[in-house]
């Protein structure tokens, strides 16, 4: 398959994808903002510690195995392997997620008293504890689904029917008075739901019922460096939280909580490439195409930056408009902090799928390495940082982590393979974009408020100012027809102008 139909196979997948990360980002917000509105921002804070301790607790559990399965499972067509490569991952995971949910719930006392203020968060612990083996089963069933390329299942199980479960059963506990362990309820009877779709779905793709062809030792061996890395990528993400709970107080932890999601909102575009990247990039290392994995790369990270870019300068521009709008006043405090998250994550979402393309060729010891080092980076600010300076201290440290880790990651990937993410046209977009529309919209940004309704018409004003960015300092290159077909197709109709700027082969 050439690099034009593999990129267009991206797209078309990372559009079914992005507007189900989107349901599932707007959902998991909503959930948020529910729980927020409907609570105190110290209970908000106490449900966020919880999340994070779920979390971690079901990161551990999967050992790496929600990479290795969809990895293995794209590199066979024997239905007993791929039906191998599933149970593998989901014996080994399951049976580590029960390991996980006794330990926690022997020292969930202990736990409680170490994070928590509120004496009713007991009972939403051991409800989380009793969802970590189905929501392990249910990203085992998703991995699966990857690992054979179908974008529809996985968007009806991970970004439609758990997060849209969740919220309706939230809202249902809510109304019925059970408080704050109503997010318990709906996070436990959504995973089991989710749990069985998933695998009923994943059933269509390869019957479960059948011979088995085990993988336990080249799963185990690929995935092993990933235990420790996607751990440490997850207490990068949450021991932020953990640690203004202990050094600080839940209201704390309620308003950069409240920040947190709206900043990470902008890796939807990245997770969107990102399900189909991952097999498909592994496809074309086993056939040795190194070349075609890095234009892919290319091209796909300088339209995850484009895309991006208009939500990073909302955020940072009009950090107290956004809380207002999403959350209410009550939360305006959380905008001192949110253009510093807001950086992070754009700088992550500025490489693109980086770390899929290290573990598609096999080097997840390096990406253990940079996780690694971002967490232990994070560690060391957030103990200097967090007792003085709060929530704002664990922003900032968020924010150097994620640099810290990107660095050490496309620093390998260039080595070893001389893959980066920037060619001439994407490093021109790079510089261009932030150059030219930050001032001006700086300029601009003491006589606007933004509201609710002037929020989506001032994001698809900046989306477009982006694209004509974009062409005019010649950031446009031969691959990116496919993009604009892509754009055409979807429109029904021919985009003018841009066509004259595309260069020729």
């Amino acid at each position: 398959m050439s690099d034009r139909s593999e990129l267009s196979a991206l797209l078309s997948s990372a559009s079914l994808v992005m507007i189900g990360g989107l349901v599932g980002a707007v959902s998991q917000l909503l959930e948020r903002v529910i729980v927020g509105r409907a609570l105190s921002p110290e209970l908000y804070g106490e449900l966020s510690i919880g999340i994070a301790v779920l979390t971690f607790s079901t990161t551990i559990a999967q050992a790496g195995l929600s990479q290795g399965v969809p990895r293995f499972t794209s590199r066979y067509s024997d239905p007993a392997d791929r039906r191998g490569t599933w149970l593998t991952g989901l014996v080994i995971a399951c049976s580590l997620g029960v390991v996980v949910a006794v330990i926690l719930f022997v020292a969930v006392e202990d736990i409680t008293r170490l994070l928590f203020e509120e004496p009713n968060s007991v009972r939403l612990m051991y409800l989380f504890i009793a969802s970590i083996p189905f929501v392990v089963g249910q990203n085992m069933a998703i991995a699966g689904i990857r690992g054979h390329e179908n974008t529809i299942y996985r968007t009806y199980t991970k970004d439609l029917l758990y997060p849209l479960a969740r919220i309706g059963l939230l809202v249902g506990f809510l109304a019925l008075g059970y408080g704050l362990i109503a997010a318990g309820f709906a996070y436990l009877l959504a995973a089991i739901t989710t749990f069985l779709i998933a695998h009923l779905l994943l059933n269509r793709l390869v019957p479960l019922f059948g011979a088995v062809r085990l993988h336990v030792r080249e799963m185990v061996t690929f995935s092993a460096p990933l235990i420790v890395s996607t751990v440490l990528a997850v207490l990068l993400s949450r021991t932020d939280t953990l640690m203004v709970a202990y050094f600080r107080t839940s209201y704390e932890v309620g308003q950069y909580n409240a920040a947190y999601p709206i900043a990470g909102g902008m890796l939807v575009i990245l997770t969107a490439f990102g399900f189909m990247y991952l097999p498909v990039a592994s496809r074309l290392d086993a056939n040795d195409e190194m070349e075609s994995i890095d234009r892919i790369y290319t091209v796909t990270t300088k339209w995850i930056y484009v895309v991006t870019f208009p939500a990073f300068l909302t955020l940072v521009l009009f950090p107290a408009d956004v809380m207002r709008i999403v959350f209410g006043p009550g939360y305006v405090e959380a905008a001192e902090v949110l253009p510093i998250l807001a950086i992070g994550f754009f700088l992550s979402a500025a490489v693109g799928r980086n770390r899929e393309t290290l573990s598609a060729l096999g080097e997840t010891r390096y990406i253990m390495i940079a996780n690694g080092a971002g967490f232990t980076l994070n560690v060391v600010l957030n103990l200097l940082l967090i007792p003085q300076y709060g929530f704002v201290g664990a922003g900032v440290t968020s924010a150097l982590s994620f640099a810290l880790v990107h660095v050490v990651v496309c620093g390998t990937l260039k080595y070893r393979h001389d893959i980066t993410p920037f060619s001439r046209e994407s490093l021109r977009t790079f510089v261009a974009l932030p150059a030219i529309l930050l001032p001006l919209v700086w300029l601009a940004a003491d006589g606007l408020t933004l509201t609710t309704i002037t929020l989506l018409p001032f994001l698809i004003v900046i989306g477009l100012c982006s694209l004509v960015v974009v062409t005019l300092v010649f950031g446009l290159q031969p691959e990116d027809e496919v993009v604009l077909e892509f754009i055409e197709d979807l429109l029904g109709w021919e985009v003018p102008f841009v066509r004259r700027y595309l260069p020729t082969e």
